[in-house]
């Protein structure tokens, strides 16, 4: 499943849609029972059963959500003629909820069709019915202490605020070359036998025919890697350029980029060249940017499949 795929950063699609299914089959069974209420009403309904007439603030306190879904919600209850706003008898300036006689009739009539969903959940969920909810329960109480909305700045501070480092190649670093240019191959291509050799053993086919590679380090992550590939004398391919998704936008490739030209000219290199897809047209742009210029045909005897783009480093 995509959501799946994406972790931690799909929690709040994940729960929504697993929330969507439930209220879905409860509503399903509702209609098919003829039962007089709506899934999504429950909270708000049994809240006011239970406690009695109540303002909007605290049915939202009580129910975990904000005052602006509750108050929403209570006008569609109003609509259907299950709750009434009324003035408190104690507190002429307070309005609190209540139920109509509708409401409560309609309520009456549930006990058993609860009753079912509650065995429904535990044979369709077994013993991870329980689990969750002890997880819900967990999690519930953890946002209490520490909200997660401020948790979140705080770690974004603390990556925005630390330094982006380039570095040479060295062997701990192979999984990283590996793996940064895996991400990007598998996501819009595939791995061809030529990357799956040179990502495999770099040191083979990059360095020792004379090439560099560099890695952009934020702390302890290694989020980026490019290449420099010497063909011939003086001439070199800038190639397995590539980013992890999650930290773009920090300019980790930019950094590369000039890293590597810049090793270019170190070497008095003659010719600096690039093969792409315009299936990458942010790369594309990044690289016209730094000097390189779009050719008319794809280069000969190009070893890539997925190649149609061949460019020149050409600075101004």
């Amino acid at each position: 499943m995509y959501l799946e795929s994406l972790g931690k950063l799909a929690l709040g699609s994940r729960l929504k849609a697993l929330s969507d299914h439930f209220y879905g089959a409860v509503d399903e069974v509702y209609q098919a029972r003829g039962a007089r209420i709506e899934s999504r009403w429950m909270p708000v309904l049994r809240y006011l059963s239970d406690i009695g007439p109540s303002s909007v603030t605290e049915v939202a306190d009580a129910i975990g959500q904000t005052h602006s879904a509750v108050s929403q919600l209570t006008d569609k209850l109003v609509r259907a003629g299950m709750v009434r706003r009324r003035r408190d008898p104690a507190d002429g300036r307070r309005t609190v909820l209540t139920l109509t006689e509708k409401a409560n009739s309609a309520l009456a009539e549930l006990g058993p069709l609860w009753c079912a969903v509650r065995r429904g959940v535990s044979a369709s969920l077994g013993e991870n019915a329980m689990r969750l909810l002890d997880m819900l329960a967990a999690c519930e109480g953890v946002l209490k202490e520490r909200p997660m909305a401020a948790a979140i700045l705080a770690e974004h501070d603390a990556i925005m605020s630390t330094p982006l480092e380039i570095v040479p190649y060295e062997p701990a670093l192979r999984e990283h070359f590996y793996r940064l240019n895996a991400q990007w191959l598998e996501r819009y291509f595939r791995i061809e036998d030529i990357d799956r050799a040179v990502l495999t053993d770099p040191e083979r086919y990059i360095l020792q025919p004379g090439g560099a590679i560099f890695f952009a380090h934020l702390g302890e992550d290694v989020i980026g890697t490019c290449a420099l590939l010497q063909e011939s004398p003086g001439v070199y391919e800038l190639t397995k350029m590539g980013v992890d998704e999650t930290f773009r936008g920090m300019g980790a490739g930019k950094r590369l980029l000039d890293a590597a030209i810049a090793e270019f000219h170190r070497r008095k290199g003659k010719t600096l060249f690039l093969e792409s897809s315009s299936r990458l047209k942010p790369a594309l742009g990044m690289y016209e940017k730094a000097g390189f210029h779009l050719q008319p045909n794809i280069r000969p005897d190009s070893h890539y499949e997925r190649a149609d783009v061949y460019m020149i480093y050409q600075p101004a």
